[in-house]
């Protein structure tokens, strides 16, 4: 295997991340009553906030709390109730000492969730809306800048492109300048090409094998947990699945992300990924 491992810090509003020993692990807390695989199930607060504390007891770096879904298709969330779902999750597991991202692209969101203890805004848009990117560099928040074609509601009626390796690599390096120009320090942003958002089938495959092209010199972040692709590929091979049978397959995507050269994996089930990423990491990691 020919690979380089470059290690990366990430710095984040009051603390930083490395990942000198291992690839980090980005737990998913759903606080909605839609999201495609877990929506519903974390509504009652109390449930919510075990649930994200029991991610870090399984070895999740971080916790992204989201309280919109962005599933496709999906409708969108009045502010009020996005506040209303995430801000108690955020401040009950900022407040155990637990690494909190906040899953919006609502900068009023954001900051409130920052206010309650969020090191990480995580932005399915891309830091396109200038409040949320004054917001961001005014507080020093770590960022995710993801690529997206489209909307949630809308981004799987046609998503087209013609090299989407080169597209959404373009694209992600583009929002990097224009956050470094409006004053976020490089060393807070990792990028994430938006595995299925905005993308066919074939374009998912595609980015998953450039992964090791799409950020250039900024660490990547890789999501493909659950999604809908890889019940496309378990069906092509006989073997239909719900969302939640899918984590096998997910652990297979976490492993080549991370030989292509991926800093960040955001998954639903950490345990397993914690084990897959370090064996991963053992061998991507041997120095000739």
């Amino acid at each position: 295997m020919n690979v380089t491992f470059r290690p990366i810090t990430w710095n984040l509003r009051t603390r930083s991340l490395t990942t000198g020993d291992h690839t980090l692990v980005m737990g998913i807390l759903n606080t909605t009553p839609d999201s495609f695989s877990d929506g519903g199930g974390l509504m009652d607060l109390p449930d919510a906030i075990q649930r994200g504390v029991q991610l870090w007891g399984d070895g999740a770096d971080i916790v992204d709390v989201g309280g919109e879904s962005t599933r496709p298709g999906a409708e969108p969330v009045e502010v009020e109730a996005e506040l209303a779902r995430v801000l108690p999750v955020v401040e009950a597991l900022a407040s155990h000492g637990i690494i909190v991202s906040v899953d919006t692209y609502k900068p009023a969101v954001a900051e409130a969730a920052i206010d309650a203890g969020a090191e990480i805004v995580n932005d399915v848009t891309g830091l396109t809306d200038p409040d949320m990117m004054s917001l961001c560099a005014a507080t020093s928040v770590g960022v995710v800048v993801m690529h997206m074609q489209g909307t949630p509601l809308t981004m799987q009626a046609d998503p087209t492109y013609g090299d989407v390796v080169v597209e959404v690599g373009a694209f992600l390096a583009g929002r990097v300048h224009a956050a470094i120009e409006h004053g976020i320090d490089p060393s807070r942003i990792v990028v994430d090409p938006g595995i299925g958002f905005g993308k066919t089938f074939e374009h998912n495959l595609a980015l998953l094998s450039g992964i090791g092209r799409v950020g250039g010199d900024v660490p990547v972040l890789v999501g493909t947990s659950r999604k809908r692709f890889l019940g496309t590929i378990l069906d092509r091979a006989g073997r239909p699945s719900g969302s939640e049978d899918r984590d096998a397959a997910t652990l297979a995507t976490v492993t080549l992300a991370i030989a292509g050269g991926a800093s960040v994996v955001r998954v639903h089930d950490v345990a397993r990924t914690v084990d897959a990423a370090r064996t991963a990491d053992a061998i991507v990691r041997v120095h000739e």
